[in-house]
């Protein structure tokens, strides 16, 4: 998957890739649970393509293994911390409501401002331009490939069918984080520009999570459209026992 974001925190994307039969029927429960596609974003062949556009990289956005100009809005670095508040930290893993272990690795974008998502499912790509651990405004942008043609379903498939209420936890070297599923919403494939809520700087912190989904079109490109997953921070991070 292919997505676009903006080179500069006020300006991020991504994209994922994946395999068409399996993740058919995921996709059906997502559009019946969703009901509604939201929006248009950019996404390629999620499995021939792992990069997303990151915000930072050009004034456009998209994202993964199934996601590129854009809104401005404050960078990352220019976000506030609140006093004795907690160290900001990227984030190194993501536990799915089912309880699923997910590596993070940092990821920039490409020249396109394409995310560069990491090719191997099992692991989920931080944009370095969005939100940390511990930094009270923005998205923190977290996306995956859905599936690849080697390896079969990925972790992040599950986010297709994921419900509101439920929790995620993302982790850092020293801290815990724990998010609540707000909402999940398809957009149709396009520049991930066209809506900076996904990697935007400003706004109460949130995770933001991001995979390919159906149909799976190979004449055109893969997968059509792009999960979105966002999920409201619950509290303040904790310290993670030694």
């Amino acid at each position: 998957m292919s997505t676009h974001v903006p080179r500069h925190a006020s300006d991020r994307p991504h994209r994922p890739r994946g395999r068409r039969a399996a993740i058919g029927l995921l996709v059906v429960a997502v559009l019946v649970l969703v009901g509604a596609i939201a929006v248009r974003l950019t996404s390629t062949d999620d499995r021939a393509d792992a990069s997303v556009v990151d915000p930072a990289s050009t004034p456009r956005a998209t994202t993964s293994a199934a996601a590129s100009s854009a809104a401005s809005s404050a960078a990352p670095a220019a976000i506030g911390r609140r006093t004795g508040a907690a160290t900001p930290e990227p984030p190194t893993r993501a536990v799915l409501p089912s309880g699923v272990d997910v590596p993070i690795v940092p990821v920039s974008t490409t020249d396109d401002g394409t995310l560069d998502v990491p090719g191997d499912i099992t692991t989920a790509g931080w944009w370095r331009g969005g939100s940390r651990l511990g930094d009270p405004f923005g998205s923190t942008l977290v996306s995956a490939h859905v599936d690849s043609t080697t390896q079969g379903l990925g972790p992040y498939a599950e986010l297709l069918t994921v419900r509101a209420g439920q929790r995620i936890e993302l982790q850092s070297k020293h801290l815990r984080q724990s998010y609540v599923v707000s909402s999940l919403r398809l957009l149709d494939k396009g520049p991930l520009s066209d809506h900076p809520w996904v990697y935007s700087a400003t706004g109460a912190h949130r995770l933001v999570m991001v995979t390919c989904a159906g149909p799976f079109v190979p004449a055109k490109g893969g997968y059509q459209r792009l999960a979105v997953v966002t999920a409201t921070a619950v509290g303040r991070p904790t310290q993670k026992e030694a």
